[in-house]
């Protein structure tokens, strides 16, 4: 019942772990497996190590949270021998981020026979220069990437969107012209800030991060729905999924399954089986016999 496929990948259930948490060793990418997910993302690596920005790096605001970790990781070659160490239990799919092209290219190609798909993070608002949202704020540049990287890998290409963009929509038709096979909507919403009221400067060490959590759901609905209309991709809708009603939310609104963060700050690692039980009963309830049904009904 709960089964899908998204670019002939085939799927447990519609809940995949999203990129950057949980996702950066392999003990914690098997742990999320066992636990219900029914695929998982890894956190974004690069080329080269990247330390990130100093602590702190995230802060919790009323409905979400705060983070400006500034895509922090070991490099691609460190972060191949994680890969080797998963167990294969649910679909892997390797998130990646690049300064251009080239880069995307050169990281794709030294991991794209290890994982079950990729997903190019051209999205991220808190990332150090070049190699953030302003890469997926230019359709251009975002065709280019997706063209430089489809060249060269067989394993099916997923592009990351942000929402910090005059036309998403733009954006979108611009991975699908490059051949993506599947967009991810959204990454986090900004950047925001806190300020601390004691000593009057702001919380994250980078000032400046991007927001999750429950408050950006409406916004990352709106982007799926209007999206849906433009591509003919299969959509993975992420932002703010708390639990089942959300998923069923973002099916409606035309997402063929869905991402999973913040939720597994808040709730833990049962948070998967918990959104796919009520997801189930709810389909029983209102006698859907697979997840396909749901997908874009709010278009009617």
């Amino acid at each position: 019942m709960l089964e899908v496929e998204i670019c002939q990948i085939k799927m447990k259930n519609p809940t995949v772990l999203a990129a950057g948490v949980l996702g950066s060793t392999s003990a914690s990418l098997n742990l999320v497996s066992r636990s219900g997910a029914g695929a998982v993302v890894t956190k974004s690596f690069g080329l080269e190590p990247n330390k990130g920005y100093p602590n702190p790096t995230t802060v919790e605001v009323e409905g979400g949270i705060i983070n400006a970790i500034g895509l922090s990781n070991p490099g691609v070659d460190v972060f191949k021998e994680e890969l080797k160490k998963l167990e294969g239990n649910v679909p892997q799919i390797a998130s990646i981020y690049g300064s251009s092209p080239e880069e995307f290219s050169q990281i794709a190609s030294k991991v794209d026979h290890m994982v079950d798909a990729l997903e190019l993070n051209v999205s991220c608002p808190h990332a150090m220069e070049g190699c953030g949202a302003s890469i997926g704020q230019d359709p251009n540049l975002t065709t280019q990437i997706v063209k430089s990287v489809k060249k060269i890998v067989k394993s099916p290409v997923i592009v990351k969107l942000t929402p910090n963009v005059t036309d998403i929509v733009e954006i979108a038709i611009a991975a699908e012209s490059g051949g993506a096979d599947a967009i991810t909507l959204i990454n986090s919403l900004g950047p925001g800030m806190r300020i601390d009221l004691e000593t009057a400067n702001p919380i994250l060490s980078n000032r400046f991060g991007g927001m999750s959590g429950p408050a950006i759901k409406p916004v990352a609905l709106r982007c799926v729905y209007q999206v849906s209309q433009a591509v003919k991709l299969p959509i993975m809708g992420v932002g703010g999924i708390m639990n089942y009603r959300d998923v069923v939310e973002f099916l409606y609104a035309g997402a063929n399954c869905v991402q999973v963060g913040t939720a597994v700050m808040y709730h833990g690692m049962d948070v998967f089986r918990e959104i796919t039980s009520g997801l189930e009963k709810f389909m029983i309830r209102k006698g859907f016999h697979q997840v396909g049904e749901m997908v874009g009904l709010a278009h009617q």
